[in-house]
């Protein structure tokens, strides 16, 4: 089998970037790690560590109150050295991870689902980059670099999306729901990607030869294969921690109910610190129900495109999950190119990128001002997550606006390339 050299390089200069960063800055991961950017209350590698630490003494690695991730975490990084004594081996680790995920981003981008599936093809479908192109942007991606060397167990989940993504759009359903579990139990929210992924599953297989049953049918059947996949991590979990019942209360319970206030670049701890305790419960559904009420509307409206609609809801994820973190935001950029045939209608892409850079470039110095200085408060470093979120959410509009103004086009041919106005 020829090696493409090109793919190579891209490969290579990516794990050769992050092994000297770390050579050149030894202090570099743990400053990323303590930042809040970068590290979060269920993703954070010193509480990792803190996990870790706890197990290998055959204590419950939820006991400390501290550690709020999957036990099959442990078993993994216990066979890893040391990562104070070793960084090294750690960096390497995560290096290999994030190549892991530019090949399967490779695999998605080379299938052309994003601009062909089988209810629609993009007008402008000669206007893509190719499946190297879009694995060099996610692993050149500065977020994407920063997550890696701080890392953020989020890699993980990223993986398992993006291998569900790739063995959908290759017709390997199965595995898509296996991974699709794996993804759900690490971190719950990707079980809100069952709907468009089962679709995009369906679709693909009824481009083969030997099309499937209904949809209804085909996604109960999935559904199934989703639950089993589930279950069995769950499953090898209760080998790891006998007691299930902190281990579910301290890692989904966690995520659902949102305890931990720390700041992060999200909106729920800032609201959540300010209203009455007698309306947690209240405002903690109506956040829920924010986050999950884009899944439908977005998956009956763009029904064609199941692959636009996963990426479109990893931006939403990357704004309004309880805990995110830039490495959300590294996988919603890191899927946009995919769909480079619709940046030509995009409206808004100056604002969204300089909002994102504004708030990039300020975050850090607000936060250093209200923790470090003194001479801020909250407001401060709230306030510019307010701007990055803006920023994310511009992006997101305008590129559902970009797939919806296509949409259109094709079925109005007489109006392509006209204005048009929102009456």
């Amino acid at each position: 089998m020829p090696v493409d050299r090109r793919k190579a390089a891209v490969f290579g200069g990516a794990f050769v970037l992050r092994l000297l960063l770390l050579l050149l800055f030894p202090s570099l991961p743990d400053l990323l790690t303590g930042r809040v950017e970068v590290s979060t209350p269920v993703n954070s590698f010193k509480r990792l560590q803190e996990g870790l630490f706890l197990y290998t003494r055959n204590v419950s690695p939820y006991d400390g109150g501290v550690f709020h991730q999957a036990p099959l975490l442990l078993p993994i990084f216990a066979l890893l050295p040391n990562a104070r004594d070793y960084p090294l081996a750690t960096a390497v680790f995560y290096a290999l991870i994030d190549l892991v995920n530019a090949n399967a981003l490779v695999t998605i981008s080379d299938s052309n689902q994003a601009i062909s599936g089988r209810l629609y093809t993009a007008l402008r479908k000669d206007i893509k980059w190719n499946g190297v192109d879009v694995a060099a942007w996610y692993l050149f991606n500065p977020f994407t670099i920063a997550a890696c060397l701080g890392r953020s167990t989020s890699a993980f989940t990223s993986t398992a999306i993006l291998y569900a993504l790739s063995n959908a759009v290759t017709g390997n359903s199965f595995n898509a729901m296996l991974a699709l579990g794996c993804a759900s139990y690490l971190s719950i929210y990707p079980a809100l990607l069952f709907v468009p992924l089962v679709l995009l599953c369906y679709d693909r297989r009824a481009q083969g030869a030997k099309p499937p049953s209904r949809v209804a049918i085909f996604s109960i059947q999935h559904f199934g294969i989703f639950l089993l996949g589930v279950g069995g991590l769950l499953g090898l979990s209760y080998m790891v921690v006998p007691n299930f019942r902190q281990f579910i209360s301290a890692t989904y319970g966690f995520q659902l109910l949102v305890p931990d206030l720390t700041p992060n670049i999200g909106l729920w701890w800032y609201f959540f610190i300010e209203i009455f305790d007698s309306f947690r419960e209240f405002f903690l559904g109506v956040f829920w129900l924010h986050l999950t009420g884009y899944v439908g509307g977005l998956t009956v409206r763009l029904r064609k495109q199941p692959l636009f609609v996963l990426t479109s809801l990893m931006g939403v994820f990357a704004i309004f999950k309880p805990y995110p973190s830039i490495s959300d935001a590294s996988l919603y950029f890191a899927l946009l190119p995919l769909y480079r045939h619709l940046f030509p209608l995009m409206r808004y892409t100056f604002f969204a990128i300089s909002a994102l850079l504004y708030a990039t470039l300020l975050g850090p110095a607000f936060y250093y001002l209200w923790i470090y200085a003194g001479s801020g408060n909250a407001n401060f470093f709230y306030a510019i997550t307010l701007v990055w979120s803006l920023g994310l959410s511009i992006l997101l509009a305008d590129t559902i606006f970009a797939a919806l103004r296509d949409e259109w086009q094709q079925e109005n041919p007489e109006m392509r390339g006209k204005d048009v106005r929102q009456v």
